[in-house]
C-alpha cells in the first residue's frame, strides 16, 4: 500500500496534493523543541526536500521537549541528528542538515532555495531576520514561539503581513526557554500546529494559513485565533546584521559588559551601558548596537532614534 494512502484519501490532498508535497522544498531553522514534532510530521507526509539549520549541540537539559533526540545523542550536532531521524522515517525524501546559525548573511541564500520557511528558532534575531528576508523575497514564513505554558504560531509574508507588522516593537521581556522555563507538551502542541500550517500552505488550503495567528494557553487548554491580513507594515524598523558586516566606518556600541564579553564585537566598538547612551555628535555614520540576544540593542535603538537621523542596525552576538 502507498505509504501516503491515509492522507491521500482526503479530498484536500489526493494525488495532486501529494505531488505538491513531494515537490516542495522546506527550510526549517532551529532543530530544538518546536522542530521535534515539525520535522517527523513533514518528513512523514512526504515533503520532498528538507533543509535543517541549527548550530547547537544536543544537551541533556533540553531532552524533555526536544523529543527527537535520545540521551546517547548528547553532544552531537542537532541538525545532523535531526536529519538522520528524518531519513530513517522516510527514505524517499532528501534531508540536508546544516550545522550553522541563520544570519543576515546566509539568510537570502537559504530562503531563496525554499518554498516554505519554518521559524523554529528560540531567537528574536533569527525570527526577525527570517521575516525580513521572506518579506523581501515573497516567501511564506511559518513562525512559532513558546514560553512557559503558552505560545503562538502564525503564517507571515508570502503575500501576508510580516512578523514586524504584528510585532513592530521590541519584546517586553528577554526571557527564553533557558531562563524562564517551558513544558514539553506545550512545545509539542504548538510545533504540531506549525507543521499543519506549513502543510496547508503547500497544499493551498483555504482559508490560507498566511495571515492567520493562533495563540495557545496550556494552563486553560484554550486557543484563540484571528486573522491579520490587513495589518500595516511599520514605517521603519531596525534590521539585524551580522558581526562580519560591521565596518570601521560604523559607530559601533557594545552594550555587553566585560564580564559578558571580554572581547567586544568589533575592534572599533565603544563600550556603553544602556544608561550611558550619550553619543558623540557624529551622526553621519551608521549606528550599530550590539548585545547578546539583540533585545538590549533594540531598546537602545528605540531610545536613540529620535536624535539619530541616520541608519541604526542591531547585532545579536549570540547568533552572529
Amino acid at each position: 500500500m502507498n505509504r501516503y494512502a491515509r492522507q491521500m484519501i482526503l479530498t484536500e490532498v489526493g494525488e495532486h496534493g501529494q505531488a505538491r508535497l513531494s515537490n516542495a522544498r522546506v527550510l526549517v531553522v532551529g532543530a530544538g523543541g518546536l522542530a521535534a514534532p515539525v520535522l517527523p510530521l513533514l518528513a512523514g507526509s512526504g515533503v520532498g526536500h528538507l533543509t535543517i539549520m541549527d548550530r547547537d549541540e544536543i544537551a541533556l537539559s533540553n531532552l524533555h521537549r526536544q523529543t527527537l533526540f535520545t540521551e546517547r545523542d548528547c553532544g552531537r550536532p542537532k541538525a545532523e541528528v535531526a536529519a538522520e531521524r528524518c531519513r530513517a522515517l522516510n527514505a524517499e525524501i532528501t534531508v540536508v542538515g546544516e550545522k550553522r546559525a541563520l544570519t543576515s548573511v546566509n539568510s537570502p541564500e537559504f530562503v531563496s532555495q525554499a518554498d516554505v520557511i519554518l521559524d523554529c528558532a528560540d531567537s528574536y534575531a533569527a525570527s526577525y531576520t527570517l521575516s525580513d528576508t521572506c518579506s523581501a523575497l515573497g516567501k511564506p514564513l511559518i513562525s512559532a514561539s513558546v514560553l512557559g505554558l503558552s505560545g503562538y504560531v502564525g503564517g507571515f509574508c508570502g503575500g501576508a503581513p510580516s512578523l514586524r507588522a504584528l510585532f513592530p516593537d521590541a519584546p517586553d521581556s528577554a526571557a527564553s526557554c533557558a531562563t524562564a522555563g517551558v513544558l514539553g507538551p506545550v512545545v509539542g502542541m504548538v510545533g504540531a500546529m506549525q507543521a499543519q500550517l506549513a502543510l496547508g500552505v503547500i497544499l493551498g488550503l483555504e482559508p490560507s494559513p498566511l495571515g492567520q495567528m493562533v495563540q495557545f494557553d496550556a494552563r486553560t487548554m484554550r486557543s484563540t485565533a484571528f486573522r491579520f491580513d490587513e495589518a500595516p507594515e511599520p514605517t521603519h524598523h531596525f534590521p539585524f546584521v551580522s558581526a562580519c558586516q560591521l565596518t570601521p566606518d560604523d559607530l559601533i556600541i557594545e552594550l555587553r559588559t566585560p564580564d559578558e564579553a571580554p572581547e567586544p564585537i568589533h575592534p572599533k566598538a565603544h563600550r556603553r551601558t544602556h544608561e550611558m547612551l550619550i553619543l558623540e555628535p557624529n551622526k553621519g555614520k551608521r549606528l550599530a548596537f550590539c548585545c547578546a540576544t539583540g533585545l538590549r540593542a533594540w531598546r537602545a535603538a528605540e531610545k536613540l532614534k529620535p536624535d539619530w537621523p541616520g541608519e541604526i542596525v542591531l547585532v545579536a552576538a549570540a547568533t552572529s
